[in-house]
């Protein structure tokens, strides 16, 4: 006698959607635990947009890019030098470039023409301070900024930072900078040998200190600072970019070899460390990191670094704060 099987009931089509709903929220819950959420797939490059090959932002990118290449080895970061400040915003503006280092003054001015993508301009962290420098020949007639009406004046390449600082200082001695001197577009990496072989009589530098290529001019070449702190005054009350510009001093031994008996007024702007909001949050925060645990060892190298200070970091005046730098800020808040 053939075994005949009791007839299953065909389960309701509701019972089926019942338990579809429910694997797709098993499915879900374990996706939700094996996922990185929160997280986003870093760059496999990215580009840092540095300065003059022979100035303080180029070597502190070549540095930096060392200690990222160790701390997020997923990133292959690429420098690309520039003619300094202006260029640099553009640059990351534009997306050319995801970080840079700027002048907060340069910053401000880059902001208040409008120019293309200032608004998506974000703070990382505050670094060093610049420190103008009038260099001349240590026996020059040249003693304040004033004197240099006829002379020749190297003022920085035309997308420099110190080309900014240069103009609004001769403006504050009452010169025209188109008319009562003959301006030099050129760069630090230039500057020294042309004072040197008396191309020109006097040059701009906005940098860290001591700048290298200022020190090893003062080795084989007799140089002096002019003072510039009596301009600062003036200067503040320019407008708004200026606001950014304070006193400072350098002290004599910055450039042990320079004909100076005494220490030299001058002013200092900040420098900024700069990406855009369109940069990932975990990215910046990664490189927030880097920057804040790469200080001591940059500044072995490049002096100017040492000032990266944690307590200052945050301080990105005039640019909001990346969202992925404040998690990092937050993160090691005491």
């Amino acid at each position: 006698m053939p075994l005949v099987l009791p007839r299953m009931p065909r389960p309701s089509r509701r019972r089926v959607l019942r338990g579809l709903v429910a694997g797709l929220v098993v499915l879900g819950v374990l996706l939700w635990w094996l996922w990185p959420f929160g997280k986003t797939e870093l760059p496999g490059e990215l580009t840092f947009s540095t300065g003059v090959r022979t100035g303080v932002y180029h070597r502190y990118g070549a540095l930096l890019e060392q200690a990222l290449a160790r701390d997020i080895p997923e990133v292959d970061v690429r420098l690309l030098p520039s003619e300094g400040s202006q260029e640099n915003l553009e640059r990351v503006a534009s997306g050319k470039a995801a970080f840079t280092v700027a002048t907060a003054d340069a910053v401000a001015k880059y902001r208040q023409d409008g120019k293309p993508g200032a608004d998506g301009l974000r703070g990382v962290a505050r670094l060093y301070d610049d420190y103008v420098q009038l260099v001349v020949p240590a026996g020059s007639p040249v003693q304040s900024a004033r004197d240099l009406r006829g002379k020749r004046v190297a003022v920085g390449q035309p997308g420099s930072g110190v080309r900014l600082i240069a103009e609004r200082l001769l403006t504050a001695a009452k010169l025209d900078p188109r008319r009562d001197v003959t301006e030099v577009s050129i760069g630090i990496d230039t500057m020294p040998a042309e004072l040197e072989a008396g191309r020109i009589d006097a040059f701009f530098w906005s940098g860290g200190l001591p700048t290298n290529a200022v020190r090893e001019l003062s080795d084989r070449f007799e140089i002096r600072l002019v003072p510039l702190g009596d301009l600062v005054p003036e200067l503040q009350g320019s407008g708004s970019p200026a606001r950014h510009y304070r006193a400072a001093v350098m002290p004599q031994d910055a450039y042990a070899r320079a004909r100076n008996t005494s220490a030299v007024t001058t002013l200092a702007v900040p420098n900024l460390l700069v990406t855009t909001e369109r940069t990932s949050p975990e990215l910046t925060e990664r490189f927030t990191r880097t920057v804040i645990f790469s200080r001591d060892d940059i500044g072995r190298e490049v002096h100017a670094a040492q000032r990266v200070d944690l307590r200052t970091a945050i301080y990105t005046d005039p640019l909001e704060l990346h969202e992925g730098a404040r998690r990092y800020y937050r993160s090691v808040k005491p």
